[in-house]
């Protein structure tokens, strides 16, 4: 019992002796030996060891191996192995010093911490990086050890300070480089390039020769032009082919008013004629009347309705423009329609189907209707079709006044009371001098102008020589005086339009006002009292102007009675009318309920009595009166 108690002390004392001289090694050392591995290196057999190494106390010329391991072997291979171990060394080094290096800080202070409770956790090594540094320390085999080795082939199991993650890592690892070598994907590349540089390059395919006898397709004998028996037809004529005008130019010439909705024979019809021809009463001027009492005017304006009697259609397609005959006895309305068709109708004859009458005296919208100041049983209408024409009801013809086939007419107005001399403004910008006294269809004089377009003309009512014109965005004021120049140059250009503009009339008794519409829903009211370098703008009032593609563009123009106030069509709902005072002040709407559905975008007042006209984008006219 006594031996084996002091053989149990010898190891246990042993044991500790070895974790002591171990301790003290690694404290002196930053490094543990673990279990060699078999490798080669530079063609001669080593033995490698797997040590933990920390980077706070590393340096490249700290490099050596455990006590231990040197004196393994120190008593058979001192001399001849020191040369072999200065390679291995050199070459380790070369391998690992660039992965140390790579090495983060913070793998530093874990191994660091590491390695400082090695004792605490009962002499076992915790690694905390996932990253571990291995310094490789190499020793030539001895004679007796390589005997005992050499039946042994080292597997995985030698890296038993591994994890089983690093050790299956380097098991892929091999087993991967392995298979690629094995597999020569170099010398198989190096094959494949010289067999592409080798091989010729790939001729076209050649297209198979028909052959003589072969029998082709059946081809259409009308589209090879011969009979049946193979005879070629022969060539037929080509004749051009005639595009009918959607609009063409009426002959030049007077026209005979032919009804287009009556027999021209009938009794009716010429007693339609008759009646136009006498109403040749002429109103009386009077420009120093004083306008009345906005109170009076309203009070007049409310007595004005309509009905159902007042509401027909005169012409085929949209109302371009219309105009009132200053009779005192009878209501007769005239109306230019887009089709060229000249409307009129009679609204005290009853029923009202029967004084309705259809002309055709232009081919395209007809832009402008006036009756003569010294004539009224005149009737002048302009198109965009070229042509300016009288109807004279006395002798139930069209006259042609003025033609030119190669422009297109916008507007016109009187230059002289008398309506012997008009002044004619073109869609291209220029303006025409017309005397109808001069025989013939020309004019008298052609004047170019700054202005790109012109939509409206009018004269001033006591100045005549001065006229404005609308252009595209500009307005400018003429004197008539230089229209025997070739270029005429404005007295006065109004430029505080934004938008296209539609419209500039001067106030119809005096002329001391003008009223410009525009697309930017704007009614603008100038004053025009003194015609100087420039006119200053009075009044802006807002109203929607933005009639859209298919109504006709409104067109603000003034009340011959009142020409403080203003009538403009209106977007509005209920369908309206509607009247401003030339301050901005909103005077009256005309609001006709079911006879008023659409929008009149073109009206015109009488110049003695209470009667509004309004048209719309269907050819109907609606008329208020009293």
């Amino acid at each position: 019992m006594s031996g084996s108690r002091a053989e149990a002390e010898e190891k246990v004392g042993s044991r500790q002796r070895l974790q002591v001289n171990e301790y003290k090694e690694n404290q002196n050392i930053a490094y543990v030996s673990l279990r060699p591995v078999q490798t080669t290196v530079l063609g001669k057999t080593a033995k490698v060891y797997l040590v933990p190494f920390s980077l706070s106390s590393y340096k490249p010329d700290q490099l050596k191996h455990s006590k231990s391991l040197l004196d393994k072997n120190s008593n058979n291979e001192v001399a001849c192995k020191k040369c072999k171990k200065a390679e291995i060394k050199k070459t380790c080094r070369r391998i690992l010093t660039p992965k140390m290096e790579a090495t983060s800080s913070k793998a530093e202070s874990s191994l660091q911490k590491s390695s400082l409770d090695v004792h605490a956790e009962s002499n076992k090594w915790q690694y905390k990086s996932t990253s571990d540094t291995v310094i490789l320390s190499a020793d030539t085999e001895s004679s007796q050890d390589g005997d005992s080795d050499e039946g042994t082939t080292p597997g995985m199991d030698d890296f038993s300070g591994l994890s089983p993650y690093e050790k299956k890592r380097l098991k892929n690892i091999s087993e991967n480089a392995n298979f690629f070598a094995s597999l020569q994907l170099s010398e198989s590349a190096a094959r494949l390039r010289e067999m592409i540089k080798r091989q010729p390059p790939e001729s076209k395919r050649k297209k198979p020769k028909k052959k003589e006898n072969e029998t082709g397709c059946r081809r259409s004998m009308r589209l090879l032009k011969v009979d049946p028996s193979g005879v070629s037809l022969p060539a037929t004529p080509t004749q051009p082919i005639l595009v009918a005008d959607e609009n063409p130019l009426l002959p030049p010439g007077p026209l005979e008013m032919t009804s287009e909705n009556r027999d021209d024979n009938s009794e009716l019809f010429k007693g339609f004629l008759q009646t136009w021809a006498e109403v040749s009463k002429t109103r009386s001027k009077n420009t120093e009347k004083e306008l009345s009492s906005i109170k009076s005017y309203k009070a007049n304006l409310n007595g004005m309705i309509i009905s159902e009697d007042t509401v027909y259609k005169v012409t085929k397609g949209p109302i371009f423009s219309m105009a009132l005959h200053p009779s005192e006895i009878r209501t007769l309305v005239a109306a230019g329609a887009r089709s060229g068709q000249v409307g009129l109708w009679d609204l005290t004859h009853q029923p009202k189907e029967d004084g309705v009458y259809i002309f055709q005296p232009h081919s395209q919208p007809v832009s402008c209707l006036y009756f003569s100041p010294a004539n009224p049983a005149h009737l002048l209408s302009l198109s965009y079709d070229g042509t300016l024409r009288c109807g004279d009801f006395s002798r139930a013809v069209f006259e042609e006044v003025y033609r030119d086939e190669r422009s297109s007419f916008s507007s016109f107005d009187f230059l002289a009371e008398d309506a012997s001399t008009l002044i004619v403004g073109h869609w291209d910008g220029s303006m025409s001098l017309v005397d109808r006294r001069t025989p013939g269809t020309s004019c008298e004089k052609l004047i170019n102008s700054s202005l790109s377009k012109i939509r409206t003309v009018h004269v001033h009512p006591v100045h005549r020589q001065y006229f404005i014109t609308a252009g595209l965005r500009d307005i400018h004021i003429y004197d008539a005086r230089f229209l025997n120049r070739s270029r005429i140059k404005p007295l006065i250009s109004l430029t505080e339009h934004t938008k296209s503009i539609a419209s500039a009339y001067f106030s119809p008794l005096t002329g001391n006002r003008v009223v410009t519409t525009c697309a930017d829903c704007k009614l603008r009211i100038f004053d025009s009292s003194c015609i100087s370098s420039k006119i200053p703008l009075l009044t802006t009032i807002r109203h929607n102007t933005i009639t859209g593609r298919w109504l006709t563009r409104f067109q603000a123009v003034w009340d011959p009675k009142q020409e403080d106030c203003i009538i403009v069509g209106s977007m509005a709902h209920p369908r309206r009318v509607e009247i401003f005072h030339e301050r901005g002040k909103w005077v009256h709407s005309f609001l006709g309920g079911e006879c008023l559905s659409s929008v009149c975008s073109i009206n015109a007042m009488h110049p003695t009595r209470y009667i509004l006209a309004g048209g719309n984008s269907s050819g109907r006219i609606h008329v208020f009166m009293n």
